[in-house]
């Protein structure tokens, strides 16, 4: 035997290959040795889910929501699950749930590594840039000369 990942890899590709039964017994056997493997648990309920038994996927996914309560791929996988089972409104709760969670992910500043809240987020302020003088005469600007006046045609007529 390989070791877990080996294992859960060689179930990935059972899966991938639409072979859900292979990757259900080789999944159970993986969370039998360590129930606190979280990909295994989520994708349980995905074969689940493939194979079309909703509601066991609801379970196994409930599962993997005790293991990971704020975790993205659970809400997302609950919500389909629930939804193909006919219960909207819980699909539509775990559906904000995903949401919620895929903002608490991206709480890093624009152009920066550290996340929101963490250390160095707040500043004293720094001082206001010095006043730029104002010139005391403006250079000229051609395109604002006057315009030449327009004599009126005349209302006689050559000829």
């Amino acid at each position: 035997m390989g070791s877990l990942q080996d294992r859960y890899d060689d179930a990935m590709f059972d899966f991938t290959r639409g072979d859900c039964e292979a990757a259900i017994t080789k999944l159970r056997a993986i969370l039998e040795e360590d129930p606190a493997f979280f990909d295994a648990q989520l994708s349980l309920g995905g074969a689940y889910y493939a194979k079309g038994d909703f509601n066991a996927a609801i379970e196994e996914g409930k599962k993997a929501e005790q293991l990971k309560p704020h975790d993205q791929l659970v809400h997302t996988s609950l919500s389909r699950a629930y939804m193909k089972s006919g219960d909207k409104k819980t699909a539509e709760h775990h559906q904000l749930q995903s949401r919620i969670a895929s903002w608490k992910e991206n709480m890093t500043v624009p152009g920066s590594t550290a996340p929101v809240g963490g250390e160095g987020e707040l500043q004293m302020a720094k001082p206001a840039m010095p006043p730029v003088p104002v010139p005391q005469k403006f250079p000229d600007m051609p395109w604002k000369k006057k315009a030449l006046p327009v004599e009126p045609p005349s209302s006689k007529t050559p000829g």
